[in-house]
């Protein structure tokens, strides 16, 4: 096999969309409004890699699970390969290029991010870590690094009118798939 062969996915009628973004800025609200508005099945991987022990321990310091990357792309693979799933991540990189349609990824205030996190509960060294990351830009850089930019979608997600008009993007871009891609069978 040639190395330089970049393996693809077979057609899909439905897209694969990835929302994404430092935790804070809205994904698993906007993730879960995408999968009814479009008709998408929804996953959360934080969720997955707990049900399913999709990690290698976990991290006292920052109340969270030390992810194994490995194990999550082979549980995955088979969902992504079908189409219409809605996947629900903060960072990016280390998902298959080939999976998505879409990458979004969702921007906010810092301030926002600030208390938000601080509304669920998360410890004062997770919040200032994430407000950080999202000053710095770390997910959007991940995604243009990792992903061609014509998929990369950057939308803002400040307030409650931001997440219903992005929802209702995403929703376009899904019928717009679709009819662009009902002959697959």
């Amino acid at each position: 096999m040639n190395s330089n062969v970049i393996p693809t996915s077979p057609p899909r009628r439905s897209p694969n969309i990835l929302i994404t973004g430092t935790p804070g800025t809205g994904k698993t609200t906007t993730s879960e409004m995408v999968a009814l508005a479009a008709g998408l099945e929804k996953v959360t991987v934080g969720d997955l890699v707990k049900e399913r022990s999709l990690h290698d321990g976990y991290n006292e310091d920052f109340d969270t699970y030390w992810l194994n990357e490995d194990k999550v792309v082979d549980e995955m693979e088979s969902m992504m390969a079908v189409g219409g799933i809605c996947v629900d991540f903060h960072t990016c990189g280390f998902f298959p290029e080939r999976w998505f349609d879409l990458v979004v990824v969702l921007r906010a205030d810092t301030k926002n991010v600030y208390d938000r996190l601080e509304g669920r509960g998360y410890k004062a060294n997770k919040i200032n870590e994430n407000v950080e990351s999202e000053i710095m830009r770390v997910v959007l850089d991940e995604a243009l690094e990792s992903y061609q930019e014509d998929v990369v979608l950057v939308l803002d997600s400040n307030t409650v009118d931001d997440m219903e008009t992005n929802v209702e993007r995403i929703a376009v871009f899904v019928e717009r798939f679709r009819e662009e891609h009902q002959h697959i069978q």
